[in-house]
């Protein structure tokens, strides 16, 4: 077998229309911590980076063809989903309900501070 070949995910990166903002909703609400935080000249633009064991998020500002308010597809895994969802909404998020499907993980859907959705799962 060569290296060709995909062996994970390094991070998933989300457009956001204000960095700060977004690094306030991701830390209090989400509970990751800042990682990385700069300037990088080639792209002319701050990298902001959140992360958590096992999770590595990109908060990157919103630019042509990649803006705030998407469906990211990002399924965040959580111990207690109960808990994560009325966390979430304790601090502003919008969320949808809390889903318990016979044979399925409790999961809910919601939407960060720039109506970006993401999903957790239990």
């Amino acid at each position: 077998m060569t290296d060709a070949h995909v062996t994970g995910v390094r991070m998933v990166a989300i457009p956001v229309a204000d960095q700060d903002r977004a690094i306030e909703f991701y830390s209090v609400a989400l509970g990751l911590t800042k990682s990385a935080d700069r300037v990088i000249e080639e792209l002319g633009s701050r990298w902001v980076q959140m992360s958590a064991p096992g999770i590595e998020i990109a908060l990157l500002t919103e630019y042509p063809g990649f803006s705030a308010g998407r469906d990211t597809g990002v399924r965040l895994v959580t111990a207690d989903a109960r808990a994560l969802h009325a966390h979430l909404v304790g601090h502003g998020a919008k969320a949808n309900e809390l889903l318990l499907w016979e044979g399925l993980p409790p999961m809910f859907e919601f939407d960060d501070i720039d109506g970006n959705t993401l999903y957790a799962v239990q």
